[in-house]
């Protein structure tokens, strides 16, 4: 049997927390009990926190845990949950508990995280020089702290090593379906997916990101830049046009956008046009060479080719998974 750690802590988003739980509890029993067979549990899964005290959840449950954090000294797996509180607080609050995962990982336990749960592992130094995923909407934050992490937001699942990464919202479901295959085989890790009626997709992350809302840095000409992206989005743009703007010049502007947000001026232009163009796929935009007029390009297929090059899906297979009604014509 294959022993857990599940870290609990004040600001945990409790369906991630206490979903790994049951999934991994329940693996080699639900579907037995379906079935008739004799029951083979797999994971002996525990709850932990620092100093085994209760930890108050994000939807403000308060939850007992099972052992002090502090008593565990190894384990196969330990699965850290998504942050579901302000982000630097909790990793302020919790920084005792990081020379905790360095030693269990040290150790040979694999070590995995649930979207924001990725900020521990990287202010654990973790995931220094590997790779790794977090919520789409942290990306930039993540960027900023963790520069030594080869941090790839697209990926709804990333594995370097025995660390796993999951990306934001409920992908715990698609990691633990991962990690029930890793120790104990595809079949009852389909098994698993069966029971729970989960439909593991393996779709990328970048089918549901957007744009973050928030800017993290704080160059004021790069995000003048931004602001006038955001609103001509349709209208064509030179990198020399945009540095004229904020009275820099091009390889000034190229430097300081790609300092403060990770990429040149005009690949976030593109991020900004396919953020336009999925909005008005999701409100039923019914003709795709219109909608690429409005969001600034003039050739179909090269829009296409775009949007799916960041989404993972073509504009006409977006529309069908997230638009209420209507029909795109291609």
């Amino acid at each position: 049997m294959y022993h857990v750690s599940v870290l609990a802590y004040d600001g945990v988003f409790a369906s991630a927390l206490t979903g790994v739980m049951d999934l991994l509890n329940l693996t080699g029993v639900t579907w037995n009990r379906i079935h008739g067979e004799p029951l083979n549990r797999q994971f002996k899964v525990q709850m932990v926190s620092r100093g085994g005290e209760p930890v108050r959840c994000t939807a403000g449950m308060r939850i007992a845990v099972d052992t002090a954090l502090e008593r565990v000294d190894q384990c196969d797996l330990v699965v850290v949950p998504t942050i579901g509180n302000e982000i630097t607080q909790v990793l302020h609050a919790e920084r005792d508990t990081l020379e905790w995962l360095r030693f269990l990982h040290a150790g040979g336990a694999d070590v995995a995280s649930n979207c924001t749960g990725s900020f521990l592992l990287a202010e654990a130094g973790l995931l220094d020089g590997r790779r790794a995923t977090t919520h789409w909407g942290y990306s930039q934050l993540f960027r900023e702290r963790y520069p030594q992490v080869n941090l790839d937001e697209r990926e709804l699942i990333t594995r370097d090593g025995n660390i796993f990464c999951a990306g934001g919202g409920t992908a715990w479901r698609d990691l633990t379906i991962l990690l029930v295959e890793r120790f104990c085989g595809a079949d009852m890790a389909r098994e698993l997916a069966k029971a729970f009626v989960i439909d593991v997709r393996n779709d990328p992350q970048s089918v549901y990101a957007g744009l973050p809302a928030k800017t993290y840095h704080r160059d004021e000409q790069v995000q003048k830049v931004q602001a006038w992206l955001h609103e001509h989005y349709a209208q064509p743009a030179t990198l020399a046009e945009l540095a004229e703007r904020v009275h820099l010049s091009p390889r000034q502007l190229q430097r300081r956008f790609t300092s403060a947000l990770a990429e040149p001026p005009l690949q976030y232009l593109q991020r900004v046009r396919i953020e336009a163009s999925r909005k008005m796929l999701e409100r039923g935009a019914t003709n795709l060479s219109h909608l690429a007029e409005q969001v600034g390009y003039q050739d179909v297929s090269s829009f296409s080719r775009l949007f799916k090059r960041h989404t993972g899906l073509s504009p006409s297979h977006y529309r069908q998974r997230f638009a209420r009604v209507g029909a795109l014509r291609d």
